[in-house]
């Protein structure tokens, strides 16, 4: 199948579409790609029309996730927001043994469907798989974007322990817009870079969430977990949290940031088991130093606020995933699922939602067969398996969800 080059002369007016993956990071994501020169622009495009456009161009039995952030993007080409010939496609590649790794192709093989085999895709990796006269993933945009996700992470924490128990209605999300723009604009001018300007940025914002009037309310704590996509993805879990807390619940999702220490940490698994070359293991224990660090800096302004749950340092979710499945298994988000799922329970959200994507075995595998291990550990673990596709009920879902919080009060009522 021919590629199509992205060239230098369409770095300057070509807009590179993306689809919004982590929707409390994305934004500032963007403003990375265009510190380096990069028009990057996210798409929010949801509902039947986007999964119908997804449907129309790949195979039905692809995975969920594909079909939900392929469609947005080949929707994008076909609503009339954009003109196909000045635009551009972006897809992250694992390299992994996941359907992710062939979202390339899929959109190459959807465009040639749609007659527009002329737009560019980009496979944005580590590996490089690709190469580009106008595109380059370089050390330094790779810094940029790890800076990005951690304000994104402390954002979606701070906003996920403040929200459910504001007293004005709306100032969560008017604190998390402000920073949001503050981030982006320090980025346009190249400021908010520095380990200084992180450590003040993320200082204030965790000042700017203690200041927001709360009260205590009953609720009841979920942690959630699973793959990638419909972990965080508004669209792909069908306005997950949104139902949460429209049930009166507290919830926490893991920072984005711990994905990419996993990735990095398993560069060493790669060499101990698989015989990887040596020299990944070093670039892998390089990279997890630089987030260990950033993830410090992140701890460091939340200690002294213990109102605010802070995540565990990587290396303890590490130990965690050891008592649970070898760190072999990096399939399906691997080891790091039940790490997290047993963080998650020890901090108090012993109800958890593991969101699992129709077409992602590896997931399924590793999520269902964690589960009797998990609860091996943990007596008190309520850990619900919910199942998303194109053709799933979001009532059927909700139901589910409701059914594992009755059990949850259930049992906090006879443990007073």
């Amino acid at each position: 199948m021919t590629t199509v080059d992205f060239t230098k002369e369409m770095r300057r007016d070509y807009t590179i579409i993306t689809p919004d993956i982590f929707p409390t990071h994305m934004e500032i994501l963007e403003a990375a790609f265009r510190l380096h020169g990069y028009n990057v622009t996210v798409v929010h495009y949801e509902g039947k029309k986007v999964i119908d456009t997804g449907l129309k161009y790949l195979h039905n039995d692809v995975c969920y996730p594909a079909i939900c952030a392929v469609g947005q993007q080949l929707y994008a080409l076909t609503c009339g927001d954009f003109d196909p010939h000045r635009v551009a496609l972006i897809q992250f590649q694992t390299g992994g043994g996941c359907r992710a790794s062939n979202y390339v192709m899929l959109l190459r093989k959807a465009l040639k469907k749609m007659g527009m085999e002329y737009v560019p895709v980009i496979a944005l990796s580590f590996g490089r798989f690709e190469k580009y006269s106008g595109f380059r993933f370089t050390v330094p945009m790779i810094l940029t974007g790890i800076r990005a996700i951690i304000y994104g992470d402390m954002l979606l924490l701070l906003k996920n322990q403040t929200l459910p128990y504001e007293i004005n209605p709306g100032d969560t999300q008017r604190v998390v817009t402000r920073w949001a723009e503050r981030i982006t604009d320090q980025f346009a001018h190249n400021r908010g870079l520095s380990g200084r300007d992180m450590r003040e940025n993320l200082a204030a914002m965790v000042r700017d969430f203690h200041d927001i009037p709360r009260e205590k309310r009953d609720t009841v704590k979920v942690g959630i977990v699973g793959e990638i996509y419909v972990k965080y993805a508004s669209f792909g879990n069908n306005g997950l949290e949104k139902f949460l807390l429209s049930q009166g619940c507290e919830y926490m999702v893991p920072g984005v940031l711990g994905f990419f220490q996993y990735c990095f940490a398993n560069m060493e698994v790669d060499h101990r088991y698989y015989g990887s070359p040596l020299v990944n293991t070093w670039a892998g224990r390089l990279a997890e130093k630089i987030a260990d660090r950033w993830e410090e800096a992140m701890l460091e302004a939340l200690e002294p606020y213990p109102e605010f749950i802070a995540p565990v340092a990587f290396d303890r979710v590490k130990e965690l995933a050891e008592q649970v499945i070898d760190r072999g298994v990096k399939m399906g988000e691997g080891w790091l699922l039940p790490g997290e799922t047993a963080e998650l329970i020890e901090k108090g959200y012993t109800n958890v939602i593991c969101a699992q994507p129709f077409g992602c075995l590896p997931n399924h595998i590793v999520g269902k067969g964690t589960i009797r291990r998990l609860r091996e550990l943990y007596p008190e673990a309520n850990i619900f398996p919910v199942d998303y596709d194109a053709g799933a009920s979001k009532v059927n879902q909700e139901n589910r969800i409701k059914l594992m919080l009755a059990m949850a009060r259930e049992q906090e009522a006879a443990a007073v």
